[in-house]
């Protein structure tokens, strides 16, 4: 089969497209027939060596994809060959076939097609968890999305207007911040060109956001922390800036 293959670390013009062995299929597996897969920061954190999880040379980055079920493990018995399916591989999913642990992989409805479904779980899940569980947003609260023109970004936008919140958005340029908009967004901040925690108390009267959802970190976190309301709540959701902020 062929697969786009991390032969050595560094950015993602390393990256070969070669041809491989088919996966061997363990006795929990399920073999997938790959016909999407998500692209997503992880995968460019991995493929540098940043990420938390460090897997061996060479590898094929690719953390969730949707396909069609090609073979099954001995052990597994609630899938069919067939079946379309969505999996979080953790890597692998840059490639014509990959083997996956049956715990984590998922039918697949028939109203949801291959490319969408390959999108889905990295971004709305992370995004979900840290809305729902960790920050338990309400309706009629109001949040500050960082990044919100980005995978997780978009997704907490979107999830945080059918909770019921008022979203202000920001992002980094006018188009990043039209894309916020049409996806739901209240209210617009453009951090590069406008004060992060002057323009936050100005669009809550002066109260401050209830959460700050961010992605980004850096120098941004220090204002939007400063622009949270009283038992406001600040979730760390990622470093995309490269940047690890200090708390002051």
């Amino acid at each position: 089969m062929k697969a786009i293959l991390c032969e050595q670390f560094g950015d993602p013009d390393l990256l070969e497209l070669r041809e491989v062995p088919d996966p061997i299929v363990a006795e929990n597996q399920i073999l997938i027939e790959v016909n999407a897969c998500g692209v997503n920061f992880p995968d460019l954190l991995m493929v540098q060596n940043k990420y938390q999880f460090k897997p061996d040379l060479p590898f094929s980055p690719g953390g969730e994809v949707a396909g069609k079920v090609l073979a099954l493990g001995k052990n597994v018995t609630n899938f069919r060959i067939g079946d379309s399916v969505l999996a979080l591989c953790r890597w692998g999913g840059f490639a014509e076939k990959v083997a996956v642990d049956s715990d984590r992989v998922f039918l697949l409805p028939e109203s949801l097609n291959p490319k969408s479904a390959a999108t889905m779980l990295y971004t709305l899940s992370t995004s979900y968890h840290a809305l729902k569980d960790r920050a338990e947003l309400k309706a009629g609260e109001s949040i500050l999305v960082l990044g919100a023109a980005g995978g997780v970004g978009l997704a907490a936008v979107e999830l945080a207007k059918m909770m019921g919140a008022k979203v202000l958005a920001g992002a980094s340029t006018p188009e990043k911040l039209q894309l916020c908009k049409d996806r739901g967004a209240d209210l617009l901040i453009n951090y590069e060109e406008e004060d992060l925690k002057s323009r936050i108390k100005e669009l809550t009267n002066g109260k401050g956001v209830d959460v700050v959802f961010d992605p980004v970190g850096g120098n941004y976190t220090d204002s939007a922390i400063r622009g949270m309301a009283w038992k406001g709540r600040y979730l760390i959701v990622g470093f995309s800036n490269g940047k690890f902020p200090k708390y002051r």
